[in-house]
């Protein structure tokens, strides 16, 4: 109880002992996640000059993976999204200081999801039989995968259509700097990335998708979602 107490108080979410063994201090399945709510894309870990603690990271990878498998599973068309997009490229993984997951995929193919098409036929949350929570969201026209229903790490998943002229487009805009309408040429046909431990599918051209949504020299220049409260630069001397 004595050590438990002292790695809250440092803030140490995982010990590695020696000859390789693991001691996890951090969040699970069954308390919540690490942080509270995000304030203007910045989570109050990053605020402190702190990346995203491994435990959630472990969940996030969790999560995806899960979603990642049940939409191969259905034969959905998606791909990764955004920043989810831009780890997949720089690192094969979740960026270090990233707090959830983007997938995009076809509207009309939200059926065949058998944990959307449940969400959608019963009106209210759905959990799957290994605890992943499915829910539609409620700041609009999307849903949201959680790690658990106590623990909200999570996975967003945005339907996208096409519209005249072979644009794709959604019905809800968060205003962030990569939500754009984009040429459905980047999807015909997908293409695939390492991502979290898995292959997942992408758009066949990332680095033009990704120079689209977020500018140009985008992966190589990584920076922080809101450099305006706080930079890449004023941490990497801790890293």
């Amino acid at each position: 109880r004595r050590r438990r107490a002292l790695m809250e108080e440092l803030g140490v979410k995982l010990e590695a002992l020696p000859g390789g063994e693991r001691r996890w201090h951090g969040c699970g399945k069954d308390t919540p996640r690490c942080f509270g709510t995000i304030h203007g894309r910045t989570p109050a870990y990053l605020a402190s000059g702190r990346w995203t603690p491994p435990c959630c990271l472990r969940a996030l990878r969790d999560t995806a993976r899960h979603v990642l498998a049940e939409l191969e599973a259905a034969g959905a068309r998606y791909w990764l999204e955004g920043g989810s997009l831009l780890g997949a490229v720089r690192l094969g993984d979740i960026i270090p200081w990233d707090y959830d997951v983007d997938i995009g995929l076809y509207r009309e193919d939200v059926p065949k999801c058998r944990w959307l098409s449940a969400v959608l036929s019963a009106g209210r949350p759905v959990e799957d039989p290994q605890g992943f929570f499915w829910e539609k969201a409620a700041e609009g026209e999307f849903f949201r995968v959680h790690f658990s229903r106590a623990n909200r790490l999570h996975v967003d998943l945005w339907p996208f259509y096409p519209r005249a002229g072979g644009v794709m487009t959604k019905d809800t805009w968060l205003g962030h700097r990569q939500d754009v309408e984009f040429p459905e040429r980047f999807l015909v046909p997908l293409g695939r990335v390492v991502f979290a431990g898995v292959e997942a599918k992408a758009p066949n051209d990332p680095r033009a998708f990704l120079e689209l949504k977020f500018g140009p020299g985008v992966v190589e220049n990584p920076e922080y979602p809101n450099p305006e409260v706080r930079r890449l630069a004023q941490d990497l001397g801790n890293k």
